[in-house]
């Protein structure tokens, strides 16, 4: 995969920050998510990357951090595309994406 984005021929990337404990929010700690967020941004050449994230279970971010610890950090990179999310079940029944609406 990291040959095809190094090709520069990607403009929007998206990726998935879950089901990867090296990557994600885990238990109030952004360290991993922000860490992978800065190493994505940083070494693939796409001009937006979008963070992937689910609407429940693991890797899971509640979204009052997601609106005061992980949006005001990853939103100053140039390379901010937006927050897509995993899946409309799951957001339909807890409203997520309503909740985080105001601060992507």
């Amino acid at each position: 995969m990291g040959s095809a984005l190094n090709t520069r021929l990607f403009d929007y990337v998206w990726v998935q920050f879950y089901n990867n404990p090296s990557c994600q929010y885990n238990l109030g700690n952004v360290n991993n998510l922000l860490s992978s967020w800065r190493k994505w941004t940083s070494l693939v050449p796409a001009t937006k990357i979008f963070m992937g994230l689910p609407a429940a279970g693991s890797g899971f971010v509640p979204a009052n951090v997601l609106n005061s610890k992980v949006l005001p950090v990853i939103k100053t990179s140039a390379k901010y595309g937006g927050v897509i999310l995993w899946n409309k079940y799951y957001d339909d029944q807890s409203g997520y994406s309503n909740s985080i609406k105001n601060s992507v």
